[in-house]
């Protein structure tokens, strides 16, 4: 049983993640006013001090506590350790995402010291300041009016925020509502401040995109510093991290185990081993995964080398338990090499030529980022050749061994019916945000794209359907979803147009003859029809066919696309976009 303290968007994370566990667990709020929908989770409201937490922990055995509150909710950390210490169970501290301290933004360690800097910058006096350091702080910011100062005060558009901010004395005309993902510099350009006060909130926050707008208009920052982790907390800053640290200290919570992809394994055995160059012999080390979190991953160093091995969780990998080792040398540029084990591309299409280490984009990005150094790694996997013979990888033209590939970094297991079960509890939770509207994606790469044509929808209502695209909308019908949005890359695309719904890799391949016979009837010619004879993955395409004939290819595959899935959507709308690598969008719809 687990105890979630939320209220933020971290804490939204949270339950995304528990959700998928399928087990009841309870979430906790003071004000009860967050806007989440839970299924499994069972909703707590109202505050809880030292010992009211200690007791609720007691009354509902609770063995795990999550704190996913705000980084200045100091006294609610502080009693939540103490909680934990005392009934002897663990506290995972989900931490925000930070960027690096910068010496452009004044920094404060309390709001209390605001006053004593302003005093420092006399040309200051008198200026326009806006104060986005919560409602709470008013009662601490409002002096500043007495030395002429004319404060604004940002605060939640809720009427529980207005009623507080107007008993600690500030006007009415001074209050300004926050628009979540609403554009900071038209704020700043409305009010032109000249100065703002902001806290370290991090990237969820919203504190990169405040101090970037401020300082285009040449506003002058003074940031909050954070306040410090308690040792005691077990610190994730993301949801793979979460998951993970969950699934070591309960089990039993999730039926299936997520694992690390063959990327992250090669970026933490790269990482250990340029730690040797200084001495270094760690038993684990960090990764920073794509999202910008970081977890930890066990290494073990040899002679000159140092080795991960592959955990992949209860997802049924054939790499599973290979060894994955990595060599470093200093050098004149960063590159990437590619030893025994990993296999080359022998055919066109893939991120990088032919010849190059089967290694791709995003294993690559990882290791440039979490390594600072001009060095040289070379990835080797000892039994990465005889492994790769029960891969696809032969048929892709990748020989010599395995892929390292990986776009998330993380594996999350599911057996068919539980993950038909997991798109069932988002599509719940995506009509319950009443947006009329769900967007059905692959994965995260074509979500980063669909969500720029949808700003206004919130994240509940894009849902990942993985290769599950027939169950994915007739789960919509059930629910009576009145508008559905599928955003299909190239691959899934060509074998949907062949009426296959779900197009995994164990029960479809993309079928050349069927492709060709598209091409052919965008009237394109012999040649180009005849060179799909040539492709190894279907995304190809897009270099292959020029404008005219790719525009009208997209919209014979859309029509294709649409022939199968509109009949599993008889009541509603359904809109299908196919999307380019590159995030270009076709569309067509119903």
């Amino acid at each position: 049983m687990i105890l979630v303290f939320g209220g933020t968007t971290e804490g939204r994370k949270t339950v995304k993640e528990l959700e998928e566990a399928g087990e009841k667990y309870y979430y906790s709020t003071k004000t009860g006013e967050q806007d989440v929908s839970l299924r499994h989770g069972i909703r707590v409201d109202g505050g809880m001090d030292e010992n009211g937490i200690r007791d609720f922990c007691a009354a509902h055995g609770i063995r795990l506590i999550v704190d996913a509150t705000h980084p200045f909710a100091a006294l609610l950390h502080r009693n939540v350790i103490a909680a934990a210490l005392s009934l002897d169970i663990p506290a995972i501290r989900f931490e925000r995402l930070y960027p690096p301290r910068t010496d452009d933004i004044i920094w404060c360690d309390e709001i209390s010291s605001i006053r004593q800097v302003l005093r420092h910058l006399p040309e200051s006096v008198g200026c326009r300041v806006l104060c986005t350091l919560g409602v709470k702080s008013i009662a601490q910011i409002k002096p500043l009016e007495e030395d002429g100062y004319q404060v604004f005060y940002r605060i939640l558009p809720r009427e529980s925020s207005r009623r507080l901010a107007l008993r600690q004395g500030a006007d009415a005309k001074h209050l300004i509502d926050y628009q979540e993902g609403g554009d900071e510099a038209t704020l700043l350009k409305r009010l032109r401040p000249h100065i703002i006060l902001m806290k370290e909130s991090g990237e969820s926050g919203g504190f990169t995109q405040k101090v970037r707008a401020a300082k285009d208009m040449g506003i002058r920052v003074i940031a909050v510093r954070r306040p410090p982790t308690d040792k005691h907390f077990i610190t994730v800053n993301g949801e793979h991290g979460l998951r993970r640290m969950v699934e070591k200290l309960l089990p039993g919570f999730y039926p299936l185990h997520s694992g690390l992809t063959t990327g992250t394994c090669a970026t933490a055995a790269a990482v250990a081993a340029w730690r040797m160059l200084y001495g270094e012999r760690p038993r684990h080390v960090p990764v920073i995964l794509p999202n910008g979190e970081t977890i930890q991953v066990d290494v073990c160093c040899g002679d000159g080398y140092a080795a991960v091995t592959k955990v992949a969780g209860d997802d049924p990998d054939v790499t599973d338990g290979l060894e994955i080792r990595a060599t470093v040398e200093k050098s004149t540029h960063f590159q990437v090499k590619g030893g025994a084990g990993v296999g080359r591309f022998t055919l066109p299409g893939f991120d990088y030529p032919v010849g190059e280490p089967a290694i791709n984009k995003a294993p690559r990005e990882m290791m440039r980022r979490n390594i600072s150094d001009e060095v040289c790694i070379t990835i080797s996997i000892p039994k990465g050749e005889e492994t790769a013979r029960r891969t696809f990888n032969p048929r892709l033209g990748i020989k010599g061994g395995i892929s390292v590939i990986g776009v998330s970094g993380i594996v999350k297991p599911f057996s068919e019916e539980a993950f038909v079960e997991s798109i069932r509890k988002c599509m719940v939770v995506a009509k319950a945000s009443g947006a009329g509207q769900v967007v059905i994606n692959s994965g995260a790469k074509s979500e980063k794209f669909v969500k720029r044509m949808y700003p206004s929808l919130p994240p509940q209502a894009f849902v990942e359907y993985g290769n599950y695209i027939g169950a994915t909308i007739e789960i919509a019908h059930e629910l009576s979803i009145p508008h559905v949005t599928l955003g299909v890359m190239m691959g899934k695309a060509v074998k949907l147009a062949a009426g296959h719904l779900d197009t995994h890799s164990r029960r479809t391949t993309m079928d050349k003859g069927f492709i060709k016979a598209m091409v052919e009837e965008t009237g394109c010619g012999p040649q180009l029809t005849e060179s799909v004879e040539h492709i190894t993955l279907a995304r190809e395409i897009w270099q292959l066919l020029p404008e005219p004939f790719l525009s009208l290819f997209c919209d014979i595959v859309i029509k294709k696309c649409l022939s199968y899935c509109q009949p599993l959507l008889p009541d509603g709308q359904l809109t299908i976009i196919l999307i380019s690598e590159e995030g270009k969008i076709y569309t067509t719809g119903t």
